[in-house]
């Protein structure tokens, strides 16, 4: 089910300029880390009978960078992303609603490393608006916490007083700004 108060109709593509993907999660209980995946594809396509979300990220376009052993260990190793395997996190709406007083919920299903599983995202929804060169832009921006381990990325090491180094709960946040096709 859909709900909307705009005349939101047709096919919108993210601009990949001014669109994110990020996540976050706890370190060594002190700090969060957080990093960002830099090519994103995403689409709010709205027709007389539904509104859905797609998305995908590619997983080697991760924000980290050095030092090499660790982007690769998270990028490709087995117990993070596995990209050799599943190079993209995929994103599929079975419901979104875009309340009139700007409020947004997405329910969907999640793919990482080939492991699909439902999850809620919310937040906020811009209507659209005419840009300076005759384009439509809206806007979304969600978001959602997950237990890692849910998708089996499962590295853990343990800290001297038993505590995790890496949290299990993961945020992620997602900022579209979405363009309508012609």
């Amino acid at each position: 089910m859909a709900v909307t108060t705009d005349p939101l109709t047709g096919a919108f593509e993210a601009d990949r300029t001014h669109s994110s993907f990020q996540f976050a999660v706890r370190h060594m209980k002190v700090s969060t880390f957080r990093a960002s995946f830099g090519d994103v594809d995403a689409r709010l396509i709205a027709d007389a009978s539904d509104l859905r979300l797609e998305g995908a990220a590619r997983v080697e376009s991760i924000s980290i960078a050095d030092p090499p052993e660790f982007r690769d260990h998270v990028v490709r190793g087995a117990d993070f992303f596995d990209a050799d395997n599943h190079p993209e996190i995929l994103f599929r709406s079975e419901r979104v609603e875009l309340a009139e007083k700007g409020t947004a919920s997405v329910e969907g299903e999640l793919t990482i490393k080939g492991i699909s599983r439902p999850i809620t995202a919310t937040g906020t929804y811009e209507r659209p608006v005419e840009d300076p060169f005759g384009s439509l832009r809206a806007a979304l921006e969600l978001r959602a916490v997950l237990d890692r381990r849910d998708w089996e990325l499962s590295w853990q090491h343990p800290l001297p007083d038993g505590a995790d180094v890496l949290g299990w709960d993961v945020e992620l946040t997602v900022q579209l700004e979405l363009v309508k096709q012609p």
